[in-house]
């Protein structure tokens, strides 16, 4: 900086100097004169020096992970540090490790760390305000402590720095149009020295070079604060989401708080880069108001008139516009939310064939959607007429009173141009101030996510109390405790409590009165992360594998093993456990009890609370507690409440008449035979699920690396063709013809204006014809009009394109990801499909169409520009090729390495949302862990890395703006000089038409340049929609064969040697099953973990096809039919209950196929017709999303309710009743007996009590049927299934269960 100024203030002196020896033709002093040029040239070096830095030693290590540490003022300034990443992504793909590292003050923990000790000091002061308040009835806040810590907490100093460089910025800006005036009076007297003319030329070129150096430097700063305040909001809200209460939690969906952390937060940053204006805009208008005046005199308020009438149309605007970017929002998130459950859900879907039903929800949703988009469009036209024909009308309204309040004013071309340049300033505050005022509205939506009620916790205590304590759900009261090292069993029956009881002792609900003192570490709950193989610590016979997304490539019993191990690996205090051993089968779950939960296991000298619904554990446990309606109705041990013959002696006599063959199967010798089997079962399961897994893995590789190519490949011209195809080639024309006739009109009305002011000098000193100024006027106000009307015709046109492509895309998008089968969303992280739907979507619907409107007007404004000056100076023609190939390489430059950034910057962002969203499904778990800190620096981490690319990419948008600027810099010296040089054969008027047009070009270019990167990087989210509209199908889901009306109408089944893989390079899963299943026939299947029990369910209905041989169903082979012909015909129960949120009928019955009655009906034989009776909405009842205000048996007994309106000939239970208790289980086994007795059921079990009175059992192992018969039969046989049920405590086929 000295140096720099050293140097500008020793050029007048040297010209002084200079002139005056060349004026005597002699050097006076010439010590003196040859000392000063010695000590200029010295300065000179010693600016060019001050652009390498010095940099110390100890910094040179930080320099190469940093260059902007080590970087000098110059480098700084002109952005020059950059040029090492702008030349590699020009020659190869950048990817994530050539990120450069973050200094410290740009971290997140730097920034969170700042931002939350402003918040805490704000939200202080705010509560003092409140306490002061208390007394009136008024106790709201004036200001608002959220935006105040947002514009401090994220730095102060910044914001005053950047306000500095804005006005500096503003002020030189209104010295162009003054040395414009002068240029011009220049070119007008041929009496003022040449060298003048040269000066302003040379003057005009450094005041803008000034202002570009000022204006970048203002944007870097404000950037890089918008980031950081989005930064800030991103981890505050995942921070609020670690510690909201369930409630509040039920408020807002996981879709609406992803939408909050992307699309709001986003809007933050926005509105933050152009926070200056909000003052920076009035004072530009009032600048350029004085000015005109100085040169217009009062007429000008003929112009200001207009622009005040301006005033209240742009604010009606604005409050409409921002009605419909609030009621956009509201579709956004709604059409998200349903999105998020479907993919959750995606397999429930499937498996139903209830695809169309929602996918008609998310259209309807989306067609209100897209009408708000339409008439938001309809108004940014109306908008854009109003802003374009502001400048013309303020123009024509100035220069026509101006023209006809006296005959002596006569409009001259510096009066003329000079003010055009001063419109043309005016022309950006007037169009900004609207935008920023819509802007402003999203912050509302944050900030209502940020105050909601954090969640409470407690302090710890070394085992359990609860004393009369009352919770808000349930409005019921328990009393118990707890002793240090106990094991304690929860029963109760379906909806009595159990998890409300462990959810309270864990803090996450409300309770309304009493206190509770326990201390919790851990609950066993199924809940999954995206983690590595360490994390997941297995113990006994645990198999290991990395888990997919929120677990979802395991089965239910290996996420329950993996639930049960991480709590084994965390060493707490006290352990609450919610059903873990249900979804296992009988003889895993009673390893796991021996060696993990029991008297003898793992966690004895622990405090434990098992909520179980199996009688066989008892016996073992130290004390149990049964609950009934929120009530403990009775408390003690096991043989205590036997005898005291109250409810739970019932319920035993009721369930467990030979209780006695527990302690018969204790012998060492079934023992060690159980153990065998366990060893042999872990090994199997091995086998046949880490082919799966190694897929999964390879597979989720593979595509990683399919995308990592594409992220580097140019964006194809196939894709801009796809686009304007969805647009319609008919509107694409229309719209481009549109502007280029509106740019014909606005360089048409210019030159009538540089016709009009050759006026002066053909009528000096004598009368103005009154009929000539008419035509002058007219003209000029005709042309004004032509523009703003084709630029509304041009935007309206091109909304409507854009809301056509908004449909097409989204469409395909839609049905081509519901259509895709099972495997890929197996294998594709949710978080990376909901991108798709959210910001690639968003980025379809408002920013392409705002990239191409302002591309097509960036670039015919350029074309024209360069027209215009080459029509004024001839000569300025030889200049045009040598800047457009330097313009083209820093083009080139910029975008290839620019578009790379971008693409990164997507792919680092999908991991936030991503993690965000796992974090939110599994709260309770993370809680119950304490693990919070832990995600907390991982979502930080994650954060980190997307900022690494994110901070480039705007660095590179200064390092492209100061180059651009410095050519348009160097457009307006040469229009300005070429000017001088020819001033003799040059009209005044094409002189300043030529120059103001310059001075307007440096802008355009940059943006032409910007608007090109901005549409190719945009053009991309085209790019990844249509990459998943291009996903393999799976089958039709009808087909020209259809089955009969009534089919399958016996309900019989054969299979044919079936074989079936995964994928054609994996190795089989099912060998061979070849059997024939007669027409209600109850079949029982069993097997070991991951024998093909589930695979077997898979494949009849298709989720999976066949490799060889085939299913015949009635005769009819299921391969040659459509899915949803076969889906609909099938019923089955799943392991899952999974609901979606909505009310209760559409959960039953999304296509409102059946009446009230058989619903009600459905709902009385699923014994739950009480329970909805006693809800004050009926059937109406809102489920939350994925059915949480509902136990998990009710949930179960839902979906038995949505089998019994379906009343197919094939039913099929996957561990169905694994989730309930005995005597839920008891009345949906009655149900199933009585309803579906003319039925054919398929029953996959965990619980072999369940299936002794089937027609045959089915045993699986390894994808084999390795036997099939009646019960009775192979419990003489004495084979697998023998050893499986006395393992499980059955002894003959009478026995009812332990």
């Amino acid at each position: 900086m000295f140096w720099l100024l050293l140097v500008l203030c020793g050029v007048f002196p040297f010209q002084t100097l200079l002139r005056e020896a060349l004026r005597l033709e002699e050097i006076p002093d010439l010590p003196r004169f040859c000392l000063f040029y010695i000590a200029f040239g010295l300065q000179v070096i010693g600016l060019i020096l001050s652009a390498f830095a010095d940099v110390p030693l100890d910094v040179k290590e930080r320099v190469k992970k940093n260059p902007e540490i080590g970087a000098s003022f110059l480098s700084r300034i002109t952005f020059n540090w950059f040029n090492s990443m702008v030349f590699h992504g020009y020659k190869r793909p950048l990817v994530q490790d050539d990120m450069w590292e973050l200094n410290e003050e740009d971290s997140t923990r730097h920034i969170c760390q700042k931002f939350e000790s402003i918040m805490n000091t704000e939200l202080g002061k705010a509560r003092r305000r409140l306490q002061m308040k208390q007394s009136r009835k008024k106790a709201k806040q004036k200001s608002d402590p959220h935006l105040n810590g947002l514009s401090k907490g994220v730095s102060h100093d910044v914001l005053v720095m950047s306000a500095f460089l804005k006005l500096l910025q503003d002020v030189l800006s209104f010295i162009s149009p003054q040395l414009l005036k002068l240029m011009i009076s220049f070119t007008q007297d041929s009496t003022i020295f040449l060298w003048k003319g040269y000066m302003y030329a040379v003057l005009l070129m450094l005041v803008a070079f000034l202002q570009s150096i000022f204006l970048q430097q203002y944007f870097q700063l404000c950037f890089v604060l918008g980031v950081k305040v989005r930064i800030a909001i991103m981890a505050a809200v995942y921070k609020k989401a670690l510690v909201m209460s369930n409630d509040a939690r039920q408020q807002s969906t996981v879709g609406e708080t992803v939408n909050l952390m992307s699309a709001d937060a986003q809007r933050f940053n926005d509105v933050t880069n152009f926070i200056h204006l909000l003052w920076s805009c009035p004072v530009q208008i009032v600048l350029s108001i004085v000015f005109l005046w100085n040169e217009l005199g009062p007429s000008v308020l003929a112009g200001l008139g207009v622009m005040v009438l301006m005033v209240p149309i742009n604010g009606l605007l604005a409050t409409k516009s921002r009605d419909f970017q609030m009621q956009n929002m509201k579709f956004k998130d709604k059409r998200l939310k349903i999105m998020n459950e479907i993919l959750s859900g995606i397999k429930i879907l499937k498996l139903f064939a209830w695809e169309p039903s929602f996918k008609s929800q998310i259209q309807e949703i989306r067609e209100e959607e897209l009408k708000v988009m339409r008439k938001f469009a309809y108004l940014s036209s109306v908008s854009t007429f109003i802003f374009s024909c502001a400048p013309a009308l303020v123009s024509l309204a100035s220069f026509a009173v101006y023209v006809s309040v006296s005959p002596d004013n006569v409009l001259d071309a510096q009066k003329a141009f000079t003010s055009i340049s001063l419109f043309n300033i005016l022309r950006f505050p007037l169009a900004m101030l609207p935008m920023l005022i819509a802007s402003m509205v999203q912050v509302m939506h944050l900030k209502k996510f940020l105050s909601q009620h954090v969640c409470w916790f407690y302090l710890p205590g070394s085992a359990v109390s609860i004393s009369e304590v009352f919770w808000s759900n349930l409005y019921v009261s328990v009393s118990l405790e707890v002793k240090p090292g106990q094991l304690v069993a929860v029963v109760g029956a379906v909806g009595s409590g159990k998890s409300s009881l462990l959810s309270v002792l864990l803090g996450e609900m409300h309770n309304i009165k009493g206190h509770i003192n326990v201390k919790v570490n851990i609950i066993s709950l199924i809940l999954y992360f995206r983690c590595s193989m360490e994390e997941n610590v297995f113990s006994e016979c645990f198999l290991i594998s990395p888990p997919g997304s929120q677990g979802i490539n395991l089965s239910g019993g290996q996420k329950q093993r993996v639930s049960l191990a991480r709590a084994a690996y965390s060493s707490a205090d006290t352990y609450l456990f919610d059903d873990p051993l249900s979804a296992v089968d009988s003889h895993v779950g009673k390893h796991l009890f021996e060696h993990v939960i029991g008297p003898k296991g793992l966690l004895k000298d622990r405090t434990r609370i098992l909520v179980t619904h199996g009688i066989g554990f008892l016996p073992h446990v130290d004390e149990i507690v049964v609950l009934v309606d929120g009530v403990v109705s009775e408390v003690g041990s096991y043989n205590k409440l036997r005898a005291s013959g109250g409810a739970f002696a019932e319920f035993l006599s009721t369930y467990a008449k030979e209780e006695s063959s527990i302690r018969t199967i204790k012998a060492s010798e079934e023992t060690k035979k159980g153990q065998r089997l366990i060893e042999k079962e872990t090994m199997e399961t091995g086998n046949v699920r880490s082919y799966f897994i190694t897929f999964n893995v390879s597979h989720v590789i593979a595509e990683q690396k399919k995308q990592h190519l594409t992220f580097f490949q140019q964006v194809k011209f196939s894709v801009y063709l796809q686009y304007l195809r969805s647009m319609g080639w008919c509107l694409s024309f229309l719209a481009f013809l549109m502007y280029f006739i509106q740019n014909l009109a606005f360089i048409g009305s210019n030159l009538w204006l540089s016709e009009w002011t050759n006026d002066a000098e053909t009528y000096f000193n004598t009368t103005y014809p009154v009929s000539v100024r008419d035509t002058r006027v007219g003209v000029f106000g005709a042309l004004g009009v032509a523009q703003g009307v084709f630029i509304f015709l041009g935007a309206m046109v091109l909304a409507e394109g854009a809301v056509s492509a908004s449909r097409i895309l989204h469409s395909s998008l839609l049905s081509n990801v519901l259509r895709a089968p099972m495997l890929f969303f197996d294998t594709t992280p949710s978080g990376r499909v909901v991108n798709r739907f959210a910001k690639d979507m968003f980025t379809v619907d408002e920013m392409i169409p705002m990239s191409f409107r302002s591309w097509i007007l960036c670039l015919l404004g350029v074309l024209g520009t360069l027209f215009v000056i080459c029509l004024a100076t001839p000569l300025f023609t030889a200049l045009v090729v040598p800047l457009a190939v330097v313009y083209y390489f820093v083009q080139r430059f910029y975008v290839a390495t620019s578009r790379q950034l971008r693409r990164l910057d997507s792919v680092s962002r999908s991991p936030i949302y991503s993690h965000f969203g796992e974090t939110v499904s599994g709260l309770s778990v993370i809680r119950a862990y304490g693990h919070q800190e832990r995600f907390l620096k991982h979502n930080e981490v994650t954060i980190d890395e997307n900022l690494k690319t994110v901070y480039p990419w705007i660095v590179s948008n200064r390092w492209l703006a100061i180059r651009l600027e410095s050519l348009g810099n160097f457009v307006v010296f040469f229009s300005a000089l070429f000017a001088v040089l020819s001033r003799g054969s040059l009209d005044s008027g094409l002189v300043g038409l030529s120059i103001s047009y310059a001075l307007n070009v440096t802008q355009t270019l940059n943006w032409l340049v910007r608007m090109t990167s901005e549409l190719e990087t945009n053009i991309v989210a085209v790019e990844r929609v249509s990459e998943y509209c291009e996903i393999e199908n799976e089958a039709p889901w009808v087909m020209e064969k259809r089955p009969p009306q009534g089919w399958p109408d016996a309900g019989r089944l054969r299979f044919d040697q079936y074989k079936v893989r995964y994928r054609p390079e994996l190795d089989l899963v099912l060998h061979g099953i070849t059997c024939d299943i007669e027409s209600a026939e109850k079949i029982g299947i069993v097997g070991r973990t991951g024998a093909g029990k589930s695979s077997l369910t898979n494949c009849l209905f298709r989720i999976i096809e066949a490799a060889e041989g085939g299913i015949f169903v009635d005769g009819v082979d299921i391969a040659t039919i459509g899915l949803h012909d076969l889906r609909s015909r099938l019923t089955i129960i799943p392991q899952d209950p999974v609901l979606f949120s909505g009310t209760l009928r559409m959960n039953l019955d999304p296509f409102e196929k059946f009446s009230d009655e058989d619903i009600w009906r459905a709902l009385e034989l699923s014994h739950l017709k009480e329970f909805a009776s006693s809800l004050s909405d009926g059937l109406q009842h809102e489920v939350s999303e994925g059915g949480e205000n509902l136990s998990v048996g009710q949930r179960q007994l839902l979906c038995l309710a949505r089998a019994l309106l379906r009343k197919s000939r094939i039913l099929i239970l996957d561990e169905a009743t694994a989730a309930v208790d005995l005597e839920t289980d008891d009345l949906i086994q009655k149900t199933i007996r009585q309803e579906f007795s003319h039925c054919t059921v398929l029953t996959i079990a965990h619980r072999l009590n369940t299936i002794l009175d089937s027609s045959r059992i089915m045993v699986l192992d390894a994808g084999r049927i390795v036997e099939f018969d009646t019960p009775s039969a192979l419990f003489e046989k004495q084979g697998h299934f023998y050893s499986m049920a006395k393992d499980a405590g059955i002894v003959s086929v009478d026995s009812t269960v332990l």
